[in-house]
């Protein structure tokens, strides 16, 4: 929850300015009260946007939910699935948030599906355990052939907005990980699937977290909110 018009404004102009020194493909995912206005701003640039979350119902009476067909009506490309702040704080689980993802496809938009473990998790040496987990329950309901329009984003809870960031090693494991366990289903899928990483990317870690063979891009959060330092990581994965 952050933002708002003339903060908006600001932010999306120096983004769009800077643009022509980034060679990446760049997406901002905003409040549902600012879909308009970012709509109007960037529709004639190269920048995506998206929605941060999302109802699995398409439509009927769920007072406060947002339906993905109402977001594509703001051309919305992109729409955040599961993060972890959904599965913590608002109870989302894997079902829901494979429901989600079907319903964001289902409007022809992509579902940027987020993965991650907790610290107590990783400490106790389940974070593949629970990355598979996460992704086997969307791949039952969807099959593998539906990755071929998902982002994954693996994003370890212990690392966002802690200044914590996984090392460029430990989060190539996950990243390879997670490409292996598609392409025991389908290569051609695993090879074009697009793994984000995100946990406190900076400009500082960008480059060498994005020069990992499984890495392809970051979920930035709070680096997203200063300009300068959003296109420095957009530069870096470029």
């Amino acid at each position: 929850m952050h933002g708002g018009l003339q903060q908006n404004a600001t932010l999306l102009n120096r983004l769009v300015s800077g643009l022509p020194d980034v060679g990446c493909e760049v997406l901002v995912c905003v409040p549902f009260p600012y879909l308009s206005q970012v709509a109007q701003c960037l529709k004639a640039t190269p920048l995506s946007w998206g929605a941060q979350n999302v109802s699995e119902h398409a439509a009927g009476a769920y007072t406060g939910e947002v339906a993905a067909a109402m977001l594509a009506e703001f051309g919305c490309g992109y729409v955040l699935v599961g993060h972890s702040e959904r599965r913590t704080l608002y109870g989302e689980s894997d079902a829901v948030v494979a429901a989600k993802c079907r319903a964001v496809l289902a409007a022809g938009m992509r579902p940027v599906l987020c993965v991650g473990e907790t610290l107590a998790e990783r400490r106790d040496g389940l974070t593949q355990a629970v990355v598979v987990r996460q992704l086997s329950v969307v791949l039952e309901l969807l099959g593998v052939a539906a990755f071929a329009r998902v982002v994954v984003a693996y994003e370890p809870v212990w690392a966002i907005g802690t200044g914590l960031t996984a090392s460029p090693e430990q989060a190539e494991e996950v990243h390879a990980a997670i490409r292996a366990l598609v392409a025991g289903f389908d290569p051609v899928v695993a090879e074009g699937l697009r793994i984000l990483y995100g946990g406190s990317v900076k400009p500082q870690s960008a480059l060498e977290l994005f020069a990992q063979p499984n890495i392809d891009g970051g979920l930035i959060g709070g680096a997203a909110l200063v300009a300068d330092d959003f296109l420095a990581i957009c530069r870096a994965a470029s």
